[in-house]
């Protein structure tokens, strides 16, 4: 569980992040599951845009992923929202 402090510092690196997934009208399907958790595993820290041709909110569609891949909610604002999960084996990110 992040604090506020850790939250915000995850929060000023996702600001020049670019958002590597969208979610369109297919929605949450596996193939986009295992994608993301690989990139958290990978990256630590993911940007995903929710596009509007899709029937989630932008917050139901953070909540799924979050239950689905096991990640922790960083942000979500707009039609954008930020996933962390720290890596097993290739930890980049310290957080204060």
């Amino acid at each position: 569980m992040l604090n506020s402090k850790q939250r915000a510092y995850l929060r000023g690196m996702a600001n020049t992040t670019p958002a590597i997934f969208q979610i369109g009208k297919g929605g949450i399907n596996e193939n986009l599951v295992s994608q993301v958790k690989d990139a958290l595993e990978a990256r630590e820290l993911v940007k995903i845009t929710v596009l509007n041709n899709t029937a989630l909110e932008t917050r139901e569609a953070s909540d799924e992923m979050v239950t689905l891949t096991g990640a922790e909610p960083v942000q979500v604002i707009g039609n954008k929202f930020v996933l962390y999960a720290e890596s097993k084996e290739n930890k980049k990110i310290q957080l204060p």
